[in-house]
């Protein structure tokens, strides 16, 4: 790489691109992968200072155009010119020399470090004679997290946080550059409403700033409350860029699947049968603070043919009652539990799924999908029994189980023999579904099935688990969109710090009542 192929760094706002002239321009630019084409002559123009939403069903290209700009796909053919001058990052450290940084969907965080260490990872700050200035790293970590409302210790181990906190710090490492351009591919998916709030608060200061942003996201109502612009991409081409105040959420829902969607309000009531899972004064101590409690004295029921929704604050415990349930859970918990009236005590999550009992995690990444694998291998990698005979795998069964599952769940793959991360991120979610499915569970745990998928896919899901529970199986689902649980749930529990503060039936429940009951001391 050559100096003249990388612009000057050191752009700390917007202001200083000429007037009149993109930020960032992208001309023709074409993406191949083995099968795929990714992204086809997409030519865009973003203009400084400003918020440009770029939306699209899974695998329509975005993440991979965002992923071009920050350096991370270097593979390409077309220009790109960025604040006028011709560019191309062979690498992330060109993209933030050059002033560009990216929230990556699934988050890149070394979990062995601190999150001050996460923040500095390969800018440390040192002393002249070597030593590094840990006490200013500490403080200046503090002060980024504010930024994101997040009032984390620096020295916490990153590895030991909830999805949701870590989303914060990726966000927080990003901002910690003081870059002119920033990407945010999908960064409120792991976060509640009021942190969601927060961001989108701190969006409108960083704009005020002259910070141009490109923002990804399958949310509507936030693409429309913060964005300029919207871009509209499918199958990889650019379907459509028009001023927000010129667009409607169904305009540009229409565009970006090319069809109607059936509004999720349609579903019917359902009619529930006997209790399956009854839960008695479970609790559960705190992994860090064993004389407290991380759950205090929770008791609800799901019926067999019933959606049970679990509502609550980043911390509320709705993640650690599903691991709980399915025996993940790193200490015992107490209380009463039974499944279609066996008491339910499982160590292990092989003894849940033996019970016909499916997690769906809420990090996909780390411990949802096998990077190694292809899409086929995990999809059928929990349910090989399936297809075995005399101990050995039946290749032509397991194709048939992945093709009928790719074409059910309308997963967009070159083929089952690809690698899962190749997937978009709605499709590898899709995988995962497709792999609980098939090990016919009685009840299916959803921990936010729908994050980092689509308005299209998200309405084929929730079609998709309305006929299975009219065909009897129990779910309990988490959500951070509350009108996501609203459309699913025949009833809401509310948890607040580990207890329960409400259960709402579909009638009574609101997101006024559901906020107020999640807010509860």
């Amino acid at each position: 790489m050559t100096g003249s192929e990388v612009p000057t760094p050191g752009h700390t706002t917007a202001g200083h691109t000429r007037s009149g002239t993109p930020v960032i321009e992208v001309r023709d630019v074409s993406v191949r992968f083995p099968g795929v084409l990714a992204l086809h002559r997409v030519s865009l123009a973003i203009q400084p200072g400003t918020v440009h939403a770029i939306v699209g069903e899974n695998g329509a290209g975005k993440s991979t155009l965002m992923k071009l700009l920050a350096g991370v796909q270097t593979q390409y053919t077309g220009k790109l010119e960025l604040r006028g001058t011709p560019c191309r990052f062979y690498s992330t450290r060109d993209a933030e020399e050059a002033g560009i940084s990216i929230i990556h969907q699934e988050l890149n965080l070394v979990e062995q470090l601190s999150i001050a260490a996460n923040l500095f990872l390969g800018r440390e700050l040192h002393w002249p004679a070597g030593w590094l200035r840990d006490r200013e790293m500490l403080e200046r970590t503090r002060h980024w997290l504010r930024q994101v409302g997040c009032e984390l210790d620096p020295e916490r181990m990153v590895g030991g946080l909830r999805v949701g906190d870590q989303q914060l710090v990726e966000i927080a490492r990003a901002l910690s550059r003081e870059s002119d351009v920033l990407i945010l591919d999908e960064p409120t998916s792991a976060l509640t409403e009021a942190e969601a709030d927060r961001l989108m608060a701190l969006i409108g200061t960083l704009k005020a700033r002259g910070v141009t942003m490109l923002y990804i996201s399958h949310k509507m109502d936030e693409v429309f409350r913060i964005a300029d612009t919207i871009t509209v991409l499918r199958d990889g081409q650019l379907i459509d860029t028009r001023p927000t105040s010129q667009a409607t959420p169904r305009e540009i829902a229409h565009l970006m699947v090319g069809r109607d969607i059936v509004p999720s309000e349609t579903v019917a009531p359902r009619t529930p049968g006997p209790v399956l899972l009854e839960v008695e004064g479970l609790s559960l101590a705190r992994v860090d603070q064993p004389a407290q409690s991380r759950l205090r004295n929770i008791s609800f029921q799901v019926r067999q043919g019933e959606v049970v929704g679990l509502a609550g604050l980043l911390g509320a415990g709705r993640t650690e009652l599903l691991e709980c349930l399915f025996g993940a859970s790193p200490l015992p918990f107490r209380g009463n539990v039974r499944l279609a009236g066996q008491p339910l005590d499982f160590r292990h999550p092989s003894e849940a799924l033996a019970a016909g009992v499916v997690l769906i995690t809420e990090d996909r990444k780390r411990l949802g999908i096998f990077e190694e694998l292809s899409v086929g291998a995990n999809i059928t990698l929990a349910s090989l029994w399936q297809n075995t005979m005399g101990g050995l795998v039946v290749g032509a069964r397991e194709r048939e189980q992945v093709g009928t599952t790719i074409e059910r769940l309308r997963i967009k793959t070159a083929g089952p023999g690809g690698r899962i991360t190749q997937l978009s991120g709605g499709n590898q979610q899709k995988c995962l579904l497709g792999r609980a499915l098939l090990m016919q569970p009685r009840l299916l745990l959803l921990d936010d099935p729908t994050r980092g998928v689509d308005v299209g896919a998200k309405a084929e899901l929730y079609q998709l688990i309305d006929s299975l529970v009219r065909e009897g199986l129990s779910v309990i689902v988490t959500s951070s969109e509350l009108p996501e649980l609203l459309t699913m749930s025949d009833r809401i529990v509310v948890l607040c710090e580990g207890r329960v503060t409400a259960e709402l039936s579909r009638a009574e429940a609101t997101e006024q009542r559901i906020m107020e009951a999640a807010t509860m001391r």
